[in-house]
């Protein structure tokens, strides 16, 4: 009878210590639930990484002087484009961001500071690098 007990306990400290280990997990990932802000220069970066690819038969000189104007009115665009039609729903472990911009839907779940793009993020990169030139 004694072990069943002891058998007992351990199984009761073993779901207590999972318990705690799933809570910490969920606080951590709630700390590090990306904001707007966050959202928003993740964006940035994207625009930036798809104006690179976006067409390399451009002279090296006009490529340089569009990716200058770029990184000079970068956070203006963002802050007027995607900003005002974004919408978050912030699930407290993650957040869903939906961005309807130049007639594309952009879907990216946000979790642990990190971005998952989700659908369209490529082509709205694109079209806003477009808007831009």
């Amino acid at each position: 009878m004694g072990k069943r007990g002891s058998s007992g306990g351990m199984t009761s400290l073993l779901r207590l210590g999972t318990v705690v280990i799933l809570l910490a997990g969920a606080v951590g990932l709630a700390l590090t639930n990306p904001t707007m802000d966050d959202y928003l220069r993740f964006v940035e970066q994207e625009m930036s990484k798809a104006l690179d690819r976006m067409d390399q038969s451009t002279p090296t000189r006009e490529q340089q002087f569009i990716r200058q104007v770029f990184r000079l009115q970068s956070k203006k665009l963002v802050e007027s484009v995607v900003r005002p039609h974004t919408t978050r729903q912030n699930w407290g472990v993650l957040s869903r961001y939906e961005t309807h911009v130049v007639d594309t839907r952009v879907v990216v779940l946000g979790i642990g500071r990190r971005f998952v793009p989700i659908e369209g993020v490529e082509e709205a990169a694109l079209e806003i690098g477009r808007m831009v030139f």
